[in-house]
C-alpha cells in the first residue's frame, strides 16, 4: 500500500501548485483528510488550510465524491469503489522559512503546508512525482527527501518517504538555483541557494564545514547519510527552520562572504554562520531528542511543553559557542556575542515577570505574536535558556572538576532519549545534572527555570577567568556597552529609518521616552525643532543639556503630536564580558569526550 502524490508548479504566474493524490480504498470506507495547523520547530498556529482551493475528490471512474467539511482544516469522504483521487490547488506567495512560494523566478514548499494527510494511512509508504515545469527548462530540484532509484540527485522525477510525518519533514526548492557539495566525516552536504548571490563557495564550505564536523563530534555520530542546507537570499531577511536531514534559511543576499576580501569577517557573514549552526544542532535537539509532549506531534492543535528553553536554548548557546570552538572566531569576539545576548535580557523588564518555563509554555501567544509591550513582560526561552545553558556548563564543569561538562549532558540525553525516541523531561536534565555533579543541584536549576528572576553569573564566570561588569550604553541605539564615564544621553527606545523619520519599535518601561508618552509605531520627525534622522539624532542628543525637557514632534498613525521629552544619562545596564585570566578559559572550552 502507498500513498501517491504528484506536485506540478506550471501556474507559476499565479502562485499556485497543483497538488494530487491518489490511493487504493476499500468500498465505503470513510477516510479522514486533514492539513497540519502548525509545523514542528515554530510553534504558532498557521491554518495552512487557508491556503487550499479548488480541492474535490473522484472515484476510480472519475465520478465526483462528495467532501464532508469536518473544520477548518479537515474534511471527510466515503470511497465508493477501489480508488479515490484527490485533487487541489495551494496558493503559494510566502518566502518564508515555514510554508510555500512559487514565481517565475523559483518555486519552494513545506510539505505541511502542502500535502493532506489521509489519517486511516499515515504510517503508509509515500511516494511523491514533482513534475518538470513547462517553459522553465534550467530548473532542478533540491530535497532531503529520498530518491527513487529512476531519478537522479537534482531531478524532476520520484521521490519516497516512509510515511507521512517524513514526506513533510523534507522541504523542496524547485529553481535555476547554485548548489555546491562538500563531506563532513564521509557524509554528502549540500549547500543550495535558491537565487543570484556573489558568496564566496569555497569559505562557506571551509567554515560549514568545521561547524558540521564540531557537532558531529560532539553527539558522536550524525544520525542522517546526506544534508541539505538551502537558502533563500533576499534583499532583507533571517530566519531558518530546522528538519532531520535539512533545513530552510532564509538571509540577505550580501551576509555571504565576499570572495574579494577573502579575510574579511563580517558581522551579517558570522550571523549567517551562527544560523547555520543552530539549524544543524536542531538534527539533533529537537528533531530527534524531543519533549516528551511531542512524541508524536499532534499537528492539528498546539502542544505545551515548558521545555523549549531546553531545545532553543542549549542550541542557541551552542551556536555562537561553536564558532569559537572552531576557530572561527577568537574568544574576544565569542564574549561580545555573550555579552549582547545578556544585554537584551538585562535591560528589558520581562525577565522579571516571565519565567524561562513559562516563556516555553505560551510560545504560542506570547513569544511568537509578539505584541508591543514584549520587551517589558516576556522574556526570551531562547535567550535566557542560552544563559541557563552557559550556567549548566559552567557549573558541571566546576563541580566535576573539569570531568563533565554540558558537551556530556546533551550525550546523555541524545543516547537515552534521541536515538531512542523517548521524550525528554525537565527531571530527565535535572537527573543527569545531578549525576554529573555529583551533588544534588536540581533545586537551583529549577529555580533559574520556574522563577522570574534575574540570573547572576558573576562569580561563576570568574572562576572561568572571566570579569562580568555593567557598563552605559554606547549610544542611543545600541547594544553594545562602553566604558566611557561621561555623560552619555539616553531615551529607553529602538527605532529604525522611516520614510519621514524614526519609527519607534521598542519603548522600554519607566524610561525617558516612556514618560514622554511616545509609543511603538510613532514617527519622530523632530526633536528641540530640528528634524532627526538615525545619522543626526546622537549628535543632537549629545549636545542637548541632559535632565533637560525639550519639545519633541511626532506621528502618531497621521496625527501630528508635540510632547517634552528629556534625555538622561545612560543607565548601567549593559553587560560586558572580560577576560582576566587566560589560563581558566581554556577550560571552558575544552570538549569533555566522556560520557
Amino acid at each position: 500500500m502507498t500513498v501517491y502524490y504528484t506536485i506540478s508548479a506550471d501556474n507559476f504566474n499565479s502562485h499556485l501548485f497543483d497538488v494530487s493524490i491518489n490511493f487504493e480504498t476499500n468500498a465505503n470506507q470513510t477516510y479522514n483528510l486533514s492539513l497540519p495547523a502548525w509545523l514542528p520547530g515554530s510553534y504558532m498556529i498557521r491554518d495552512f488550510a487557508k491556503n487550499i482551493h479548488q480541492l474535490s475528490v473522484k472515484d476510480s471512474q472519475n465520478n465526483p465524491l462528495e467532501l464532508h467539511k469536518k473544520d477548518k482544516q479537515s474534511w471527510q469522504v466515503t470511497a465508493t469503489d477501489e480508488k479515490l483521487s484527490i485533487h487541489y490547488q495551494v496558493f503559494a506567495f510566502d518566502l518564508s522559512v515555514r510554508t510555500a512560494y512559487l514565481d517565475n523566478q523559483r518555486g519552494f514548499f513545506n510539505g505541511s503546508s502542502t500535502f493532506l494527510a489521509i489519517k486511516e494511512l499515515l504510517n503508509v509508504p509515500c511516494e511523491l512525482t514533482i513534475h518538470t515545469v513547462a517553459q522553465q527548462e534550467t530548473w532542478r530540484v533540491a530535497t532531503g527527501m529520498t530518491r527513487s532509484s529512476s531519478t537522479e540527485k537534482y531531478q524532476f522525477g520520484q521521490y519516497q518517504a516512509a510515511n507521512y510525518d517524513e514526506l513533510i519533514d523534507c522541504p523542496v526548492a524547485i529553481g535555476d538555483f547554485d548548489a555546491f557539495e562538500f563531506d563532513v566525516n564521509g557524509i554528502r552536504h549540500h549547500m543550495v541557494f535558491t537565487s543570484k548571490h556573489y558568496g564566496d563557495r569555497e569559505r562557506i564550505v571551509k567554515d560549514v564545514t568545521k561547524l558540521c564536523q564540531h557537532h558531529i563530534d560532539l553527539f558522536t555520530h550524525a544520525p542522517f547519510s546526506e544534508y541539505w542546507f538551502i537558502t533563500h537570499l533576499l534583499a532583507d531577511g533571517f530566519g531558518g527552520l530546522e528538519h532531520k536531514n535539512s533545513t530552510i534559511l532564509q538571509t540577505s543576499r550580501f551576509d555571504l562572504p565576499n570572495p574579494n576580501k577573502p579575510e574579511e569577517l563580517t558581522e551579517q557573514y558570522q550571523t549567517f554562520l551562527s544560523l547555520c549552526s543552530h539549524e544543524y544542532f536542531h538534527a539533533w535537539n529537537v528533531c530527534r531528542i524531543k519533549p516528551e509532549e511531542f512524541v508524536p506531534y499532534d499537528l492539528s492543535k498546539e502542544s505545551y511543553t515548558e521545555q523549549l528553553w531546553a531545545f532553543e536554548g542549549i542550541t542557541s548557546y551552542y551556536d555562537d559557542f561553536s564558532l569559537y570552538r572552531a576557530g572561527i572566531i577568537d574568544f574576544e569576539a565569542y564574549l561580545q556575542i555573550l555579552s549582547k545576548v545578556m544585554t537584551r535580557i538585562n535591560r528589558g523588564n520581562g525577565e522579571l515577570k516571565q519565567s524561562v518555563a513559562d516563556s516555553s509554555y505560551y510560545a504560542w501567544t506570547k513569544f511568537y505574536q509578539q505584541g508591543p509591550e514584549a520587551v517589558n513582560h516576556i522574556v526570551s526561552y531562547y535567550l535566557k535558556g542560552a544563559i541557563i545553558a552557559l550556567w549548566l556548563d559552567l557549573t558541571i564543569r566546576d563541580k566535576s572538576k573539569q570531568k563533565y561538562s554540558l558537551d556530556t549532558l546533551m550525550r546523555e540525553i541524545w543516547f537515552n532519549f534521541g536515538r531512542k525516541n523517548i521524550g525528554t523531561t525537565t527531571l530527565a536534565y535535572i537527573e543527569i545534572a545531578n549525576k554529573l555533579c555529583g551533588e544534588e543541584i536540581g533545586e537551583q536549576f529549577s529555580e533559574l527555570l520556574n522563577q522570574a528572576k534575574r540570573i547572576d553569573l558573576a562569580q561563576l564566570l570568574e572562576k572561568f577567568g572571566v570579569k562580568q561588569v555593567t557598563q552605559k550604553f554606547k549610544n542611543l541605539a545600541s547594544l553594545e556597552s562602553t566604558e566611557c564615564k561621561d555623560y552619555i544621553p539616553y531615551l529607553g527606545l529602538q527605532f529604525k529609518a522611516s520614510e519621514h523619520g524614526l519609527k519607534v519599535t521598542q519603548i522600554l518601561e519607566d524610561s525617558p521616552a516612556n514618560s514622554a508618552g511616545l509609543a511603538v509605531n510613532d514617527i519622530i520627525i523632530a526633536i528641540d525643532n530640528l528634524k532627526v534622522t538615525t545619522t543626526n539624532i546622537q549628535s543632537l542628543a549629545e549636545h542637548l543639556p541632559s535632565n533637560t525637557l525639550i519639545d519633541c514632534h511626532y506621528f502618531r498613525d497621521d496625527k501630528l503630536v508635540k510632547t517634552a521629552i528629556a534625555f538622561t544619562d545612560s543607565p548601567e545596564t549593559a553587560l560586558t564580558l572580560k577576560v582576566i585570566e587566560i589560563d581558566k578559559i581554556k577550560q571552558w572550552q575544552t570538549i569533555i569526550d566522556k560520557v
